[in-house]
């Protein structure tokens, strides 16, 4: 073939005329089974990394979202009998559950987790596709049979699991005493999560591996979670987590150390740097500390001799036998009324 063309584009460069007819029907002849077999033959799918944290912030977010609703059902049936739904948890976990994948997966729809970091399901068996592939990310949606036994598995799986856990630990399967049906049920149950946890860690180490299927339940049926939109980036903005996440951990330290902090010797230490001290410490000298007023029947701390109410200073003695002036720390170790020169109170 090469020789034909060559040949008939010497004779046409070297005498100017164009070649003949049956030199371009052969040369087309010969070409067009190549052609033909290069357009039919299945192309290799494009490699395509998809973000492992995208994979595992879109779970996490789906799982965000149940508890949001679940809150929300919480609140309507607040004024129904307490305890009503903590009966019947399981149902309402596996009722929200259903819904979102009612309203996603089920209309070939995200869920609402994918959706924020654009992400879709794909059938990864129908990926050897003939046709053009240009950005790795064509395929076909899950079918009606991955869709239920995702929904089988998700929903009715994860509920019969809680409901069978629940179950044995209220017919104490795991107590020696009983027989040994129920005994060796228990084992088995023991063994059954026992592989499920090492499948999963397993699964999870291929993931993080291979950044294909975060769950066993992927893995089984080969839906993969591709980009929905190869020109467009996760809608999450991690501004507000970052406030809350500071918030938690400022609440956390001052809830760790304000109980180890003396408020009153804390109050000392800040008095001298107060603004208003000198305007107002004359006023608040004759006012009792503790109630804010002014004392009828006056009584002084000693050492301190700052003025109290009997009332008040009396009950915080009581109460508290090492109590120490509210206005200066000092230990209180007696009483005396005012204008009285000898102490007619003391604290045991």
């Amino acid at each position: 073939m090469g020789e034909t063309l060559a040949s008939t584009s010497s004779s046409t460069a070297s005498g100017g005329s164009p070649p003949i007819e049956s030199a371009w029907i052969n040369a087309y002849k010969s070409l067009s089974p190549r052609w033909q077999s290069s357009a039919l033959s299945p192309q290799s799918a494009i490699p395509i990394a998809i973000s492992r944290v995208n994979q595992v912030d879109a779970g996490r977010l789906d799982i965000e979202m149940s508890a949001m609703l679940k809150e929300q059902m919480v609140k309507v049936f607040s004024v129904m009998k307490p305890g009503l739904l903590f009966q019947y948890e399981a149902e309402l976990d596996a009722f929200l559950e259903f819904l979102i994948w009612r309203f996603s997966i089920w209309v070939d729809k995200p869920t609402p987790g994918n959706a924020l970091m654009n992400l879709r399901y794909r059938d990864e068996r129908a990926t050897d596709m003939r046709g053009k592939i240009r950005t790795g990310l064509e395929g076909p949606g899950l079918t009606v049979y991955q869709k239920l036994w995702y929904c089988v598995a998700t929903v009715g799986g994860q509920y019969i699991w809680t409901r069978l856990q629940s179950f044995s630990a209220f017919r104490q399967w795991g107590d020696s005493e009983q027989r040994s049906i129920a005994r060796r049920a228990w084992l088995i149950l023991q063994r059954i999560e026992g592989f499920y946890k090492a499948a999963s860690f397993t699964n999870l180490l291929v993931f993080l591996f291979t950044g294909r299927y975060r769950n066993l339940v992927e893995r089984a049926l080969q839906a993969r979670l591709v980009y929905g939109s190869p020109h467009m980036n996760r809608a999450v903005s991690f501004e507000y987590m970052n406030r809350q996440l500071v918030w938690n951990e400022f609440s956390e330290m001052l809830l760790l150390l304000l109980p180890l902090l003396n408020s009153s010797s804390m109050k000392s230490l800040l008095s001298p740097f107060s603004k208003d001290k000198s305007s107002s410490s004359s006023g608040d000298e004759m006012l009792c500390p503790i109630c804010q007023t002014n004392p009828t029947t006056v009584y002084l701390a000693l050492p301190c001799q700052h003025r109290y109410c009997y009332y008040c200073l009396r009950t915080r003695c009581a109460a508290t036998p090492s109590f120490r002036c509210s206005r200066c720390s000092e230990p209180v170790v007696a009483m005396q009324r005012h204008g009285v020169s000898i102490n007619i109170e003391k604290n045991d």
